[in-house]
């Protein structure tokens, strides 16, 4: 893959109704992964996340909770802002849907997409939880197929967009990219969904008055997905901002399965519609269940992310959420997976191989880097591979390979029986492949679990801000004489 000039990275923005779960943060950890990736291979990096603050869920939730709407969203929407600092996330901008910017420019994009706007009435079956009418295929049982609510009968005045009049387009840009939505196998159920006609959809409401207001007629306020689909461009300053310029059209877009219709159809329409940039890609992750049950308040099962990173530790939740399953399928979280895989993987495999290292090296290198006359160079090949995985966000199979190094390295260890040698030659030549091998698996990992590879960092003396992906390609960049820090084990063993 060509390096590219710059890379645009979103998330899905999370409705502020509830408080997040860990299906907001398995999405969340995955863009950031990606987004750190690319800031190590050099190129520059926007990541763009934050809360969706409009419509009628948030009207109805606030009422029950007896303050504003604009007091309950401030409230959930620093919860969001947290959970995201605890899990490491570094975003480059947390959007929300109620900052007056945000705001501003939605009204310049109504103005600009006006030509394609017409006053008409809304009339169907409403699922609250989607904020939207739905079709005969979104409904089983007069029931919203996800939400599983009972629908209400609507009908009021409103302002249509022409999403019909883009249907061709839209098959077009499908078939000329046909990398736009991955992984590929969503890639069908939207042609075929848009093959079968689109229908034109309401824009704004008279009824659900938590909302910008439509610039192009009194009493009407924008639909909260019109609204919130435009934070990809507001957030970059767009029509004229800076960043817009430089990172604009998105590179990825990373989104929930039920999300999908709603990005892959309706905001390439709008973007038609204004004359803009399609984004280049959409990635759709799977869902997160618990136990092989959904979550749900009902069952008691909903996870906070905060919550698991106070038990077990933000990285290996990180790395729990990227290693037990493909990026892009279900994941069923077990605490009890999650647990083994920290004491197994993380603490006895990696944990250990770096804190025997540190010890020998102290022991029997005065705790400095050894000075070798032939390094033993380190098959880089591996490294290729793992770097072909994070291009195409493989990030199980990444962390699959990064294992492989850090199971050889361990194997390196007890074959060599470096507290056995006496010949200092050979001694220090094991001692310098063990420690630089140390340092390219943490440059490996540093996308995956940031702070592990800064304590690693800095044990070598290494400032993490200069690190870069191309280091881990290297063979012999630690310095003969370096002084090494010692410290605790990087993780504690959890009793399940």
């Amino acid at each position: 893959m060509l390096q590219p000039s710059k890379m645009y990275i979103t998330t899905a923005i999370d409705y502020t109704n509830a408080t997040p779960h860990l299906g907001h943060a398995y999405q969340k950890v995955a863009a950031d992964i990606q987004a750190r990736f690319w800031r190590l291979k050099g190129v520059e990096t926007f990541l763009l996340t934050g809360t969706d603050e409009h419509g009628l869920k948030v009207q109805k939730a606030a009422a029950a909770a007896g303050v504003s709407p604009k007091q309950f969203v401030d409230s959930l929407s620093s919860h969001f802002k947290t959970a995201w600092d605890v899990l490491k996330i570094k975003y480059s901008r947390f959007i929300r849907t109620t900052d007056p910017d945000h705001e501003a420019r939605v009204l310049k994009f109504v103005e600009r997409a006006k030509h394609d706007l017409y006053k008409g009435t809304y009339k169907g079956l409403y699922c609250t939880g989607c904020e939207a009418i739905l079709t005969s295929k979104d409904i089983e049982d007069n029931k919203c197929k996800i939400h599983k609510r009972q629908l209400e009968s609507v009908r009021e005045e409103t302002y249509f967009f022409k999403l019909s009049r883009y249907q061709d387009r839209l098959l077009k840009y499908y078939e000329e990219n046909p990398d736009f939505i991955l992984p590929k196998y969503r890639r069908n159920e939207v042609i075929n969904r848009v093959e079968e006609g689109l229908k034109d959809i309401s824009i704004t409401r008279t009824s659900v008055t938590w909302g910008i207001p439509f610039p192009l007629e009194k009493g009407h306020y924008i639909y909260v997905w019109f609204d919130a689909l435009l934070n990809y461009l507001t957030a970059l300053g767009w029509p004229d901002g800076e960043n817009f310029k430089k990172f604009w059209p998105t590179d990825y877009h990373h989104l929930g399965k039920d999300n999908l219709w709603f990005h892959a159809v309706i905001f390439p329409a709008m973007l038609m519609s204004a004359d803009l940039p399609l984004p280049k890609h959409i990635f759709v992750n799977g869902w997160i269940t618990v136990d092989g049950q959904k979550m749900s308040k009902s069952l008691g099962n909903v996870l906070d992310p905060r919550e698991l990173c106070s038990q077990y530790g933000s990285d290996s939740v990180r790395y729990y959420l990227m290693r037990e399953a493909p990026y892009g399928e279900d994941l069923d979280f077990r605490k009890s997976n999650l647990i083994t895989r920290h004491n197994t993987e993380l603490a006895d495999e990696l944990g250990n191989l770096v804190q025997r290292t540190f010890v020998l090296l102290e022991k029997k290198s005065d705790g400095v880097v050894p000075d070798v006359s032939d390094p033993e160079v380190f098959k880089l090949d591996i490294i290729q591979e793992i770097e072909s995985h994070m291009e195409k966000l493989e990030f199980s199979e990444a962390l699959a390979k990064i294992w492989e190094i850090i199971a050889a390295a361990n194997k390196y260890v007890n074959d060599n029986k470096p507290w056995a040698i006496s010949n200092v030659e050979d001694l220090s030549r094991i001692l310098y492949n063990l420690v630089e091998c140390i340092r390219i698996i943490s440059v490996l990992l540093y996308p995956f679990m940031p702070s592990t590879s800064e304590k690693i960092f800095e044990r070598l003396s290494i400032d993490p801000t200069r690190v870069r992906w191309g280091d881990a390609k290297k063979w012999g960049i630690l310095s003969p004489g370096t002084k090494l820090k010692g410290g605790e084990m990087l993780f504690a063993k959890i009793k399940g």
